[in-house]
């Protein structure tokens, strides 16, 4: 078992950063700083820090449902990840948390 931190991102799935979807820029960033896997996911419904509903089975919502992309990695690697956010002036909102994670088979020996 190894000790990380967990980052969620959430951003509505039409969101952009330089032109590109938010969940492709944020995928390419973490894979460019040396994060080893990431994951994005559509929800189908939700609401942000405005409080206004959004459900996917309503047409006029389309481009407006809540993306959650995911990764776990290093400290080092989670902190260098911010870092470029910060930089890049992404507007996006993060949760970072410590986590536990491994694989099965148990990939102590690696």
């Amino acid at each position: 078992m190894r000790k990380g931190v967990r980052l969620q991102f959430y951003f509505p799935e039409g969101a952009r950063h330089h032109h590109h979807l938010m969940h492709e820029w944020l995928l390419n960033a973490a894979r460019d700083c040396g994060i080893k896997g990431g994951a994005a996911f559509r929800a189908v419904g939700g609401f942000g820090r405005h409080g206004h509903m959004h459900y996917g089975h309503f047409f006029e919502e389309a481009g407006k449902l809540p993306i959650e992309l995911g990764v776990v990695t290093t400290p080092v690697l989670a902190e260098r990840l911010l870092e470029l956010l910060r930089t890049e002036r992404v507007q996006v909102f993060f949760v970072r948390s410590e986590v536990e994670y491994g694989w099965f088979p148990d990939d102590s020996e690696e």
